[in-house]
């Protein structure tokens, strides 16, 4: 791979299934600026495409993601580019929080660091029953701060203290039970597992996914009693959907919805 070579593909398939692929594998797709500047200009592209229904993040070679670059890091030693470099590190996790659809990480190999922070911040993850999963900064003397935040999102706050100050590998299956991925799959079998999750999504109204998405994050940062304000209006604007309106109509009839193309 030369410096010209792109760092990430960006695919889409006639159903509105974006596939972004980590592609630096003789790296482990570590995620140097240049892949981190990368993911953000395609999750801004899905951002502005109305006809996007998903994304699956996935990675070329051995690995899916081995956290940063930890040679450029090494390269320039100041407090002021940690920063900005962690700062555009947190912007893109936080863009794919903010897309207004799904995005799976469908992961093998091992995801570490920011690596494993790339499939927290993910919305959903699917994983290969050989994949491995671990915040290590600790071993090196560096604790995984980014990481922690969405870690500590995701897994109980026992169970994410100690992957974060032992710095221990867990497997993919500790990883489900924890709350880290969704679904585990034999390798043969992963991109059928990605496959059934990422068609569940389509066949589902694109206007229903997008506000719940929001409203699911908005929710889980507030108190209950304004998380349950939000959650009653933006239901409330989503029965007033005609896709929402046909679904239940569907039900009282005992038929399958009937969803415009424009409705999803």
């Amino acid at each position: 791979m030369n410096d010209t070579t792109p760092l990430l593909r960006h695919e889409k398939d006639e159903r509105g299934v974006v596939t972004l692929t980590l592609d630096r594998p003789q790296a482990f797709n570590s995620l140097s600026e240049a892949m981190i500047a990368a993911l953000q200009a395609s999750l801004e592209r899905v951002a502005e495409d109305t006809t996007a229904r998903v994304v699956v993040i996935a990675a070329a070679g051995r690995a899916f993601c081995a956290g940063h670059d930890l040679k450029e890091m090494r390269a320039e030693p100041s407090l002021g580019y940690y920063e900005r470099l962690f700062a555009a590190c947190a912007r893109m996790m936080l863009t794919i929080q903010k897309l207004p659809v799904p995005v799976v990480a469908r992961v093998h190999g091992i995801a570490t660091a920011a690596g494993c922070q790339l499939v927290a911040m993910c919305d959903l993850a699917v994983a290969s029953r050989d994949a491995k999963f671990a915040v290590s900064g600790v071993n090196l003397g560096l604790f995984c701060a980014t990481p922690s935040v969405a870690l500590a999102r995701n897994l109980p706050r026992k169970a994410a203290f100690e992957m974060l100050v032992t710095g221990e590998f867990i497997g993919a299956d500790e990883a489900c039970a924890k709350g880290l991925v969704n679904r585990v799959a034999a390798p043969e079998a992963l991109d059928a597992e990605v496959e059934r999750l990422v068609a569940a999504i389509v066949a589902k109204p694109q206007v229903a996914i997008a506000a719940g998405k929001a409203l699911f994050y908005r929710q889980v940062e507030t108190g209950i009693a304004a998380a349950y304000e939000d959650a009653g209006r933006t239901m409330a604007c989503n029965m007033m959907d005609p896709a929402a309106l046909e679904g239940v109509q569907a039900f009282i009839d005992k038929r399958k919805p009937s969803w415009a193309e424009g409705a999803r």
